[in-house]
């Protein structure tokens, strides 16, 4: 018997659950259809997705961009980018917007030097990544940021700024876009003062001792998934619009901005 286990918890905000059931029971189906075994009958939600990354159990996730590329590549099997139809989305890339108190005086990025940045964890693409990229490319090189203070989530970065514990934080576009529905007024009390190159969609993966085969009945599983008319309402909740195969290596772009950072001097977060 396999223990396999399945995740969709990169965005599983409270008015986005409902969504990620109806997605993966649609896919479960049609995995126990072709006679896969032992199909996880619901969605983990007791482990933080970066906990089920190197675990060869994972069957179905999703991943960040950075730390596959950085760490994970030897666990990891990518099998589709997302298209998501969120603001500051484009095919299957995505960025992050940077946002400050909506009653912040500063309005521009270079206001800010000096700031303190509240991130979600220091290996996150969105979070940390993109937001030393935008400020290496759009502001003067040099230290930038005085300090930095880490939250856990983009909502718990959202919140920090909104209650003055930050001034800076990069929130990835599909959270921001989907925070309204579950955080009332939370998106409301920031504003956006600039937005980040566009990288590769967050990969849907599954462990790399998956079975070639069945990791070929996930994928198909997973696209079929994107056009099935009975998930039109959960997609829309999702803001997915397809999904697409793609070679792991679109990743390694995030490396190269990391690089782009650690050059203009930006101040890199405490593992």
């Amino acid at each position: 018997m396999n223990n396999w286990l399945a995740s969709l918890g990169m965005y599983d905000h409270p008015a986005q659950r409902e969504a990620n059931d109806a997605l993966w029971d649609w896919i479960a189906a049609r995995l126990g259809a072709a006679r896969v075994p032992d199909v996880p009958s619901g969605l983990e939600r007791d482990r933080a997705p970066h906990e089920l990354w190197p675990d060869p159990q994972l069957l179905f996730g999703q991943a960040c961009g950075y730390p596959f590329a950085r760490f994970h590549k030897d666990h990891l099997r990518v099998l589709a980018v997302p298209r998501y139809g969120a603001p500051h989305c484009e095919g299957t890339r995505h960025s992050s917007v940077i946002v400050a108190r909506a009653g912040d005086a500063r309005g521009v990025l270079e206001d800010f030097r000096g700031a303190v940045a509240a991130i979600n964890e220091s290996a996150s693409n969105t979070g940390t990544n993109l937001l030393r990229h935008t400020i290496a490319e759009q502001c003067a090189p040099g230290p930038f940021f005085t300090g930095m203070v880490r939250t856990g989530s983009h909502i718990g970065s959202m919140r920090a700024v909104a209650a003055g514990e930050a001034d800076l934080a990069a929130i990835d576009a599909l959270t921001f876009a989907a925070a309204d529905a579950s955080y009332p007024g939370l998106p409301e009390s920031l504003k956006v003062i600039a937005v980040s190159r566009k990288v590769p969609a967050l990969p849907f993966v599954t462990a790399l001792a998956t079975p070639d085969a069945i990791a070929v009945l996930l994928r198909e599983a997973l696209l079929a998934a994107m056009a099935e008319p009975a998930l039109a309402e959960a997609r829309k909740a999702l803001f997915l619009r397809g999904a697409e195969p793609v070679d792991a290596a679109v990743y390694d772009e995030v490396l190269e901005l990391e690089r782009f950072a650690d050059l203009a001097g930006i101040l890199r977060p405490e593992p």
